[in-house]
């Protein structure tokens, strides 16, 4: 088995740590929310194995990368650029994108912003939501369920790293992992207090290597990026509408709590409306949000054939 390798760049003004293994076409691997380039552990060998060159990093303000201070450094800009800056010095043109969570939404972005360097894009859990004039995700998602939603608590610098202080980096990432966590309470912060057992899919070697992960910056530069929301979309009027022409795959399981997002199934099957060269749409029966985790000879199996298919026609 080849060797994973740790590797650090500057890119953007910041320094960006990746792991990096195998040979051939590139594929990119870009991480969520609370994660980092270990939440492809079950992906980079089995890619490397298949022909492909691995790199997945910590996105800024994760892991080994820098965290620079202040919301207005977590725009979607800022993490396109970082990424775009990481290919330019490893000297990449162009890659395969593969993004969970987060590490989705960037990569939507990503091919929106620039298209010329994605060869194809494969998604898991959320899908893409075009720029609504209305108003950013967290608005429309505060005039949809109200203050309640996790995404709206997340916007009060403080109040959750405050909690996720409370409750133990062990207790937070326990109840994530766990798939117990739920968006919609009065206190969202209660659904941490009952610790329940790991799934089979993540071990207590896993959830141990998170905690470490976690305690270098702690979680505000993460929160970042859902506190960046508003400065992304009134950036991104540019990119309304447009259509975006990379081969894409999406997958996400049906016990995912973006699955149940109001109006999410909806949305999803209107993707190809802005992404006319989706190719297929995979809903996974009885997987949760961790779906790379959770099912991933599912998700290795259809992510390869796909990316072969598209380098077949290249």
């Amino acid at each position: 088995m080849e060797q994973l390798l740790h590797k650090n760049v500057s890119t953007n003004g910041i320094l960006m740590h990746f792991v990096e293994m195998g040979s051939g076409p590139v594929v990119l691997f870009l991480h969520g929310f609370p994660d980092g380039w270990f939440g492809w552990r079950k992906q980079i060998p089995v890619f490397a194995k298949a022909g492909f060159r691995t790199i997945a990093p910590d996105m800024r303000g994760y892991g080994d990368s820098s965290a620079p201070e202040g919301v207005n450094n977590y725009t979607y800009l800022h993490i396109v650029g970082d990424l775009i800056g990481l290919l330019d010095a490893l000297e990449v043109d162009k890659v395969f994108v593969v993004g969970h969570d987060w590490g989705a939404t960037i990569a939507w972005q990503m091919t929106i912003f620039r298209p010329d360097r994605v060869i194809a894009l494969a998604n898991l859990s959320v899908y893409y939501t075009p720029r609504n004039p209305k108003g950013s995700f967290v608005t429309l998602m505060r005039e949809h369920v109200g203050d309640d939603h996790y995404f709206v608590k997340f916007q009060l610098p403080g109040e959750a790293e405050a909690r996720i202080e409370q409750v133990t980096y062990d207790g937070f990432f326990r109840h994530v992992f766990s798939n117990k966590f739920t968006p919609l309470l009065p206190d969202w912060s209660k659904a941490f207090e009952e610790k329940g057992p790991l799934p089979e899919s993540t071990s207590e070697e896993d959830l141990a290597h998170y905690v470490s992960e976690f305690q270098k910056h702690g979680f505000t530069p993460a929160l970042n990026y859902y506190r960046a929301f508003d400065l992304s979309w009134e950036l991104t009027a540019a990119w309304m509408n447009c259509k975006v022409l990379v081969p894409t795959i999406f997958m996400i399981g049906d016990q995912d709590l973006v699955y149940h997002f109001p109006n999410a199934q909806q949305d999803i099957q209107r993707m190809a409306e802005h992404f006319p060269l989706l190719k297929e749409i995979t809903i996974v029966e009885g997987a949760n949000h961790f779906l790379q985790v959770e099912r991933p000879d599912i998700v290795n199996d259809h992510i390869l054939k796909s990316f072969k298919n598209f380098l077949a026609k290249l």
